[in-house]
């Protein structure tokens, strides 16, 4: 059976404290501490060299050497001689290995705290510097575009092909369950209140204004948020990483156009599309729960939505759908060319794609929302 790690203290003549170590001295085995050879040599005026009996020693790892580190360290703090020669030779290699190279100065992590003001201003100012690179962004996002139009921007149709295909059609999976789900939520939570009044059948108002307006543009807008944006980030990202983007530059190619423009201009075609299907997918979601739970016939359902309902409702909804399909592209673009140079950094490019996306189109959608109101547009 191997012996506990034993640790003894001895006076000797000429005023050296003997270190005597015994048993086994390995990680996981309870070990003693040097604070017993720290606070021995500050009690007693003796002390001033130290030396090691390790003829008892038995199998030792790092833990032993940990404990010779800290003895060495203090001692050489106070002036007190270290005699070496009683030390296994492998543990005598070692720590001169440790202390080949000294700690450079200002190494160690140290916590400062930050005035309150002073970390105010400092977030103020990178919230400066963040609305004005967007800003920046955005200009040259409309550039873009104007290029286009004038029929000289430079990107590969494929890109713009593939693009489309991942922000359509591929899309259609999860566009097709929220929005059925968000249907029938909508036709459970009025159905419940309007049937106290005997006035269920308003449920199919409720439902096409609901999905028309809000619902179907906004819960798009989201999907492709986290769906899309998110893509995009990361895409744009990694080719920062790999240094992608700066070889375009030096190719004389615009990232902007290059990478940023079929990009947008996929979203802008594919939200429309998906705003019109999930407000259909929406409306039958409703259409469903009213006809199976509270009584209406298709008909009537139908009869009453054509009356409530207007073409120029679905007319806002696509527009906000149309803002949205921008917001999210610029979004993913915009966090993917100002990620940095490394994995991590991918990452929180796609996180701050989604959050950046996300709170914009819920602005967005107000702002656009008051805007028909005050104008009376409906």
């Amino acid at each position: 059976m191997p012996s506990d790690a034993q640790l003894t203290l001895d006076s000797v003549s000429e005023g050296s404290l003997r270190v005597r170590m015994a048993g086994e001295w390995k990680i996981g085995h309870p070990l003693p501490s040097s604070s017993e050879v720290v606070n021995r040599l500050g009690e007693t005026k003796t002390g001033r060299s130290v030396v090691f009996d390790t003829a008892e020693l038995g199998e030792w790892d790092s833990g032993l050497l940990t404990f010779l580190i800290s003895v060495s360290d203090f001692c050489a703090q106070k002036g007190i001689h270290v005699d070496l020669t009683g030390l296994p030779e492998g543990a005598r290699r070692l720590l001169a290995l440790a202390s080949a190279v000294p700690e450079r100065a200002g190494a160690r992590k140290t916590e400062k705290r930050v005035p309150f003001l002073q970390l105010v201003g400092t977030n103020t100012l990178e919230y400066v510097s963040g609305g004005l690179e967007m800003l920046a962004f955005i200009g040259e996002s409309l550039l873009t575009l104007a290029v286009f139009v004038r029929g000289k921007a430079r990107f590969r149709r494929v890109d713009f092909i593939t693009t489309l295909q991942d922000c359509g059609a591929q899309a259609l999976p999860v566009v097709s369950l929220i929005s059925v789900l968000i249907g029938l939520i909508l036709a459970f939570v009025g159905a419940a209140q309007l049937q106290m009044f005997g006035a269920q059948i308003y449920v199919a108002d409720l439902v096409g204004i609901g999905i028309a307006w809000e619902m179907g543009a906004m819960m798009t807008g989201i999907i492709m948020s986290g769906r899309t944006s998110a893509a995009f980030a990361a895409q744009l990202g990694t080719m920062q990483v790999n240094e992608e983007i700066d070889a375009l530059q030096t190719l004389g190619i615009s990232p902007m156009e290059f990478l940023v423009l079929p990009r947008m201009l996929a979203l802008i075609l594919m939200m429309p599309l998906l705003c019109v299907y999930a407000d259909l997918l929406g409306i039958l979601g409703g259409a469903t729960v009213s006809v199976a739970m509270y009584n209406l016939s298709p008909l009537e359902f139908y009869n009453e939505l054509t009356t409530g309902v207007h073409l120029i409702d679905f007319g806002i909804g696509l527009f906000k759908s149309v803002v949205f399909g921008i917001i999210v592209a610029l979004s993913g673009c915009l966090r993917g060319i100002q990620c940095g140079r490394s994995a991590s950094a991918v990452g929180a490019a796609a996180t701050s794609a989604v959050v950046t996306s996300i709170v914009m189109i819920i602005v967005a959608d107000s702002i656009i929302t008051t805007l028909s109101i005050v104008l009376h547009i409906r």
